[in-house]
């Protein structure tokens, strides 16, 4: 270890961290021995800012560590969270052990300093403070596998003692991991503390791999119902929590996750732990809908404050609409949520909107909202007799920001009814609240006045690009004449940064945009493959000839947003060569979600366009070779 004293001995100028030179690094270190805790705190804060940052480690962050060993055992009050930061620094994958890089890797020196101050950080072992004792046990967790054999002699057998006889059940379970650390497998499966059992559990699934044992599933439904109190404060050393572990190893293993996840909701779903499982099941498996939504169901009554019911009914809206017939039972549960005068209520509507259930629509006219109103529009287009004036009166209100694009894209599935709100999305074009959704909408399906395509005109010259392109592009549909639209788009094409945004607005010029090909062909091989992809869509819009598009898309297409896209272009093309059908298969039979989404968006999943798509395609490429 070293002290305060020497801290000029070393040349810290010379060194790096995350934001460049290490020169602040004494002053920082000095500031852990300072009684105010104020500035101690600041300090950590600020070495873990630096020496580490975001999972990374510099130049810097080993000579710092025999400073922060010593102040760990003399700087007051701070023992437990310096401990950690050296075992967060220490951080590293086993296997990386056996790269060339090790040696003259930042981590490799921070280890070996590490474990040249050990023997002194040692006691901490059995420090009167369970949370010292817990951090010790970390950092000679991060470095098990590095020790000489006569400092790992020591170092199990303090720990052995701690798994023994400590009072404290979670120091109990951290011993147990640590010893697993250093190759000792413990039969304690029946330990008559939850904390170790649960500890052992998880050891006992990531050593077997799923599907996990009969015998580990159901200690973890029994022992993990509620989680460690302070399992946050103490991550390992590969910065994961216990709990954090756990659901990973569950998410490999829906079966047991969700036998899991019902018995922790039987419980009282505490913290929502249940539940929230249940949706990480949902984010990453296929197919699992029903059982999934019925655990959320049973877990709705479990939620101890507002913020937590709204979070699970919004995740019940998001998944419902993946169920052709949703059950009466969770229809019915979301009714009488929606119908409450409460702040979950809308939440709960949406939910009930998304299920496709008559009564959703009554209670969205009763208390529209642009999020209710849309929803409603895109499930119950039948309805546009009653929608349309609602979506008016809202605009006519003036409606601004996200709730009137909303209301705007809301006027789509309501066919021709939808005109009858050209005077609010001429206000909404003239007054700047929604005007590039209003002027696609007008584009789309407006009757052209003069008010109209002057007002079109004058917007296509706006400084927002998107602005510009959406009424260049409805000004030419509403009056047939490109040469405005052409103009727009050779300016918007010749500036920096925005091609893929203004290429992917050209479709309904067709042909007509032919006089912009010199500057869309150059952009068939951009280095950003979003705007590679809308290069070849608009490509292939103008000319009408697959030969240059489809190689490019052709590149594109993989599990992704830009994949699903360049995909979707293809299908439109009519053109999908034969060397896409491993791809296509592995996108309609996996079991796995290939693409991610957010629970919250309202608007389907990707993953669910991309499998529906694969399998269309697939069957559409069977049924041609049959023919």
């Amino acid at each position: 270890m070293r002290s305060p004293a020497e801290l000029d001995r070393v040349q810290w100028h010379a060194l790096t961290h995350a934001y460049g030179s290490a020169e602040d690094v004494p002053e920082l270190i000095r500031a852990l021995y300072r009684t105010t805790e104020e500035e101690a705190d600041e300090a950590i804060y600020e070495l873990y800012g630096n020496i580490h940052h975001q999972g990374t480690v510099y130049p810097a962050s080993a000579p710092a560590v025999p400073f922060l060993a010593h102040a760990a055992l003399h700087a007051p009050g701070k023992r437990d969270e310096l401990l950690m930061l050296l075992a967060t620094l220490a951080d590293h994958d086993p296997a990386y052990l056996d790269s060339p890089h090790w040696q003259e890797s930042p981590v490799a020196a921070i280890c070996a300093e590490l474990c040249r101050v050990l023997p002194d950080l040692l006691p901490c072992l059995g420090d009167p403070e369970r949370g010292v004792r817990r951090a010790a046990l970390r950092v000679v967790a991060a470095v098990a596998g590095l020790l000489p054999a006569e400092l790992q002699a020591s170092a199990v057998a303090q720990i052995d003692g701690l798994y023994a006889a400590d009072l404290v059940p979670a120091v109990r379970a951290d011993a147990l991991v640590v010893l697993a650390r250093f190759g000792r497998e413990t039969a304690a499966l029946d330990s008559p503390l939850p904390e170790v059992r649960l500890a052992a559990a998880i050891l006992g699934a990531e050593r077997s791999g799923p599907p996990y044992p009969a015998e580990l599933v159901e200690v973890i439904a029994e022992d993990g119902a509620e989680p460690d109190p302070g399992d946050d404060d103490f991550p390992w050393s590969d910065t994961t929590t216990q709990d954090e572990k756990l659901t990973r190893l569950l998410t490999q293993d829906p079966d047991a996750a969700l036998a899991v996840a019902a018995r922790w909701i039987a419980a009282g779903d505490v913290d929502s732990r249940g539940s929230g499982l249940a949706r990480v099941i949902a984010e990453t498996w296929r197919d699992r809908e029903p059982a999934i939504l019925y655990l959320l169901l049973a877990a709705l009554p479990h939620q101890k404050d507002a913020r937590a019911l709204a979070g699970r009914l919004r995740t019940i809206g998001h998944w419902i609409e993946q169920l052709p017939e949703p059950g009466a039972d969770l229809r019915d549960a979301l009714h009488r949520h929606a119908g409450a005068e409460q702040e979950t209520a809308e939440p709960a509507l949406l939910a009930l909107v998304h299920s496709r259930d008559p009564r959703a629509l009554e209670l969205v006219l009763q208390r529209p909202s642009a999020t209710l109103v849309a929803a409603a529009a895109r499930h119950f287009p039948e309805a546009a007799d009653r929608l349309v004036p609602v979506i008016r009166g809202e605009l006519a209100a003036g409606a601004t920001g996200n709730a009137g694009i909303a209301l705007v894209r809301a006027l789509a599935p309501l066919g021709a009814a939808a005109r009858q709100a050209q005077p609010e999305l001429v206000d909404c074009l003239g007054t700047g609240r929604a005007a590039i959704v209003a002027a696609r909408r007008l584009g789309l399906g407006g009757i052209p006045t003069p008010e109209i395509t002057d007002l079109l005109r004058d917007a296509a010259q706006s400084t927002d690009s998107s602005l510009s392109a959406a009424a260049a592009v409805a000004h030419y549909q509403l009056t047939g004449d490109a040469s405005a639209a052409l103009r727009t788009f050779e300016r918007l094409l010749s500036a920096q940064g925005q091609a893929h945004w203004v290429l992917s607005s050209l479709q309904p010029l067709g042909s007509a945009a032919a006089p912009l090909l010199p500057l869309i062909e150059p952009l068939l091989a951009a280095g950003y493959e979003w705007t590679r992809m809308a290069a070849a869509e608009a490509h292939h819009w103008i000319t009408g000839s697959p030969d240059r598009a489809v190689p490019v898309l052709v590149e594109l297409v993989g599990p992704t947003p830009v994949g699903l896209r360049a995909l979707k272009a293809l299908a439109a093309i009519g053109h999908v060569p034969e060397e896409l059908r491993p791809t296509l298969s592995s996108f309609a039979f996996s079991p796995l979600r290939l693409l991610t989404d957010s629970p919250f968006s309202g608007q389907g999943h990707p993953d669910e366009e991309l499998r529906t798509l694969a399998r269309t395609l697939l069957a559409a490429d069977q049924a041609a070779s049959d023919n």
